[in-house]
């Protein structure tokens, strides 16, 4: 069977990501311990209602700067988002080489700041998901609901079983099956390739 879309998350998928560099990136630059950007950002559950849409970036920016008690821009949070990734051995090469194939797009439970900014946070993907980067802050609905997969379908206008969907999490790929696309749950490139080829997927990547 041919698919129509590979849909891929972000953070621990196609990136590492670490709260810790993004703290400490954070506090370095605003003048606050890491530990007091960690409270004000995801024990006050901040990042949650940012990634529900219940606040954009310029909200997120303005509400750390009132609960840590220094000037906190959008440019501050984005360097921090950015500080915090690091693209996965192997992603990269294989990305680019399945972007020749089939259409991509990415579907991630984060703000608004990651679709906005993505050019700058992931320069080395950028062109592969250009105008093609969904977060749960623009449905205001999180991954593994159902309800946020076929959303996302029906704003990239591909049905939901013509879609394989990859993720980190377990529970979120089987969101994804529940909506009716295909469904792999990311361990490494080598058994995302051999999932790819299923679906008669072999992205040829250069020596």
């Amino acid at each position: 069977m041919r698919i129509d879309l590979v849909l891929f998350d972000l953070d621990d998928v196609l990136v590492e990501y670490s709260r810790e560099v993004r703290c400490r990136t954070l506090g370095a630059r605003i003048g606050r311990d890491a530990g007091a950007v960690h409270e004000a950002l995801f024990v006050s559950g901040l990042e949650t209602e940012a990634d529900l849409g219940l606040v954009d970036t310029a909200g997120v920016a303005e509400r750390l700067s009132a609960a840590l008690g220094a000037v906190t821009t959008v440019e501050d949070c984005v360097t921090a988002r950015a500080a915090a990734m690091a693209p996965i051995a192997g992603m990269p090469a294989l990305v680019r080489a399945l972007a020749g194939e089939v259409p991509l797009a990415i579907l991630t439970n984060n703000g608004t700041l990651v679709r906005d900014h993505f050019a700058t946070l992931c320069p080395v993907f950028a062109p592969a998901f250009d105008g093609r980067v969904h977060c749960s802050g623009m449905y205001g609905i999180a991954k593994p609901d159902p309800a946020v997969f076929t959303r996302c379908a029906e704003a990239l206008g591909v049905a939901p079983s013509r879609v394989l969907f990859v993720d980190d999490r377990a529970e979120n790929a089987a969101g994804a099956h529940a909506s009716g696309m295909h469904a792999h749950h990311f361990q490494s490139p080598a058994l995302l390739r051999a999932t790819l080829a299923e679906f008669n997927l072999s992205p040829r990547i250069p020596a």
